[in-house]
């Protein structure tokens, strides 16, 4: 039982290792990406001073398709961009006349240190996002003075003519938006006037007319992008699957598939958009990241050829908090837009890859977390409650767990004896040793059920501490512990870092933990295992190693790891009480039987 034991607690050890190593590894920090191309930055639309005059708009690949476009000279409009605001009881959205552009998406209710988050996130030129290029995506977007037209307080549209061959067309692009909602929706109009648009590029999925982007990169701030502060998923949802989509440093993912969605989801907020039926081609691209950002996160949508003299594509966009309950919304005819209930867009609140296994504890663990946060509006208590409730569910387990060591230590002499008698004959061995347990009623995997249980719970609470959407700011301790999703720090010495280790901070709750599980190794250790190297090695050694590996996580993973220990240290304390408690009644028990078979000796002496 003793080696299997540790046996389980070493596998159960080099699985939380590897699998923190292989965040480290597969999911780093992004590098830096240097500006290819000036194309990608849109210029600031205040020294735009070419927008009211006839401009070839995308020579490039114009000429190379036999195909010129010129935006229509037009007096009425002036040279400076004008900007115009929509407010809505969530958003505060600023839009430009540039382009037709937004460039500006702020949430009413959620914050980004002492500023609202603005989900449009650019490096030192102003965001332009929903930008429409009339050819592919490496080209310039359309940067000219659009015609504004308020049509409501909440729907915009912005109107420009261009020639294209012998036919000009007029490109409309009309955002609404609703009270309540963090979806709008842009309808996107090409007007040829009786001609289809003579609009015929190459793009990546095909010849398209137009391409209509979103990037640089979704809101808010970030450090770095990695696994544990903040990272970035792309997915497309097509045929009830959602699909992991995984542009690199040197390609973009590219699908021309008719998908229900398609997102870019970070650790808390997500931007999905949401075309009507027509067939589009997605390109995900991490590239060519403006100046004054270190990365890059877009989606451009290619627009096929249009045969058409009047065409309206209608595309939705949502862009808010990656919360379930939010988006589920969609799926309950709650939502201003009621045809989106089998889009499944809840989906994208979900853990994804191998972990996703774990969304139903992680679902539980989150419901009573919530619960617990309802009655106590602290989310630090919320998770000493959770800590509880998990060690007392665990307990019987636990209890057994440790009656199995007791029993284990009984039978010891007889192991022995079977281990010396049969040592030349393996087999012999084992099926002696099977026979003994099934006698004595032990289960050798008794000890290890409690342990190996632990390990999906550890998993779902770090996904849970790591992603849930309201424990984002939630504050515990405060000036010590203001976030329990981000990790703590009690002295900050950058900008310099310790060496090798690239530490800048110095936090307290890896240095309680360190002395929380020493404690609970010295309680729980039992006293044949005290001679025992290996769990010396276990006890003092493991400690220290999870000091470096759980030095950057989540302070709430930390809070209920440290609660765990001491709650589990208050359950052996009892179990020992009680263990010991049993075994004086079982010598007692042995003893009284040995003096009851005694006495007829005696007499038997006295009568011959």
């Amino acid at each position: 039982m003793e080696k299997k034991t540790v046996l389980a607690i070493v596998l159960s050890i080099v699985v939380i290792i590897v699998y923190y190593s292989a965040m480290q590894i597969f999911f780093p920090p992004a590098p830096p990406s240097q500006t290819e191309s000036t194309a990608q930055s849109l210029p600031s639309p205040a020294n735009n001073t070419e927008a009211a005059t006839p401009t070839a708009v995308n020579t490039a690949a114009a000429k190379n398709e036999k195909n010129e476009v010129y935006a229509v000279e037009d007096e009425a409009l002036n040279s400076d961009a004008e900007y115009v605001e929509v407010e809505t009881d969530l958003l505060r959205i600023k839009l430009s006349s540039a382009g037709g552009d937004i460039v500006s998406f702020k949430l009413k209710e959620h914050k980004d240190g002492d500023e609202l988050v603005d989900m449009l996130l650019s490096g030192n030129a102003e965001p332009h996002a929903f930008t429409i290029t009339l050819g592919g995506k490496t080209l310039n977007p359309l940067h000219d003075v659009f015609k504004v037209k308020r049509e409501s307080p909440y729907i915009v549209s912005f109107t420009r003519s261009y020639s294209s061959g012998d036919s000009v067309f007029t490109l409309t692009k009309k955002y609404t938006f609703v009270q309540g909602e963090y979806m709008f929706e842009l309808d996107v109009v090409l007007d040829g006037a009786g001609t289809p648009p003579a609009l015929n590029f190459a793009g990546d999925t095909g010849n398209i007319a137009y391409t209509l982007g979103f990037g640089p990169q979704i809101g808010p701030k970030f450090k770095t992008l990695n696994d544990r502060e903040e990272y970035r998923h792309y997915w497309t949802y097509t045929n009830g699957k959602r699909r992991d989509e995984k542009p690199g440093a040197s390609n973009d993912a590219v699908t021309s598939a008719v998908i229900s969605w398609a997102a870019i989801a970070g650790k808390y907020f997500a931007f999905i958009a949401v075309p009507d039926a027509t067939h589009y081609g997605y390109v995900f691209s991490t590239r060519n990241a403006e100046e004054g950002l270190g990365s890059a996160s877009r989606l451009y949508i290619e627009r096929p050829v249009i045969l058409s003299s009047l065409q309206t594509d209608t595309f939705r966009f949502y862009l808010g908090p990656k919360t379930s309950s939010t988006l589920e919304i969609y799926e309950t005819n709650k939502s201003y837009w009621k045809d989106l209930n089998n889009l499944n867009l809840s989906s994208a609140a979900n853990t994804s890859g191998f972990w996703a296994i774990l969304n139903p504890l992680e679902w539980l663990l989150k419901k009573l977390l919530t619960l617990f946060f309802s009655i106590i509006p602290n989310y630090g208590v919320a998770i000493i409650l959770v800590t509880l409730i998990v060690k007392l569910i665990l307990f019987p387990l636990t209890k057994k767990s440790s009656e199995g060591t007791l029993r284990m230590q009984s039978i010891a002499p007889k192991i022995k004896e079977l281990q010396a008698k049969y040592k030349e004959n393996p087999a012999k061995l084992n099926a002696e040793m099977a026979a003994l347990y099934k006698k004595e009623g032990y289960n050798p995997m008794s000890g290890c059920l409690p342990i190996l249980i632990q390990i999906p719970i550890f998993f779902a609470m770090y996904n849970l501490f790591n992603n849930h959407f309201d424990l984002r700011g939630a504050v515990f301790i405060p000036n010590w512990i203001p976030d329990l999703s981000q990790p703590e720090f009690i002295y900050s010495f950058a900008p310099l870092k310790l060496p090798l280790l690239g530490w800048s901070e110095l936090r307290a709750l890896p240095f309680l933990y360190v002395g929380s599980q020493l404690l609970y190794g010295k309680v729980t250790q039992t006293p044949d295992q005290k001679g025992n190297m290996q769990m010396k090695m276990m006890l003092y050694a493991m400690p220290v190693i999870f000091f470096f590996v759980l030095y950057n996580v989540p302070s709430g993973l930390l809070v209920y790891w440290i609660m765990s220990n001491v709650l589990t240290m208050i359950q052996q304390l009892a179990i020992n009480k009680y263990l010991a408690k049993k075994k004086t009644e079982q010598l007692l028990k042995e003893e009284s039987g040995r003096k009851v078979i005694a006495p007829p000796k005696k007499n038997k002496k006295k009568r011959s």
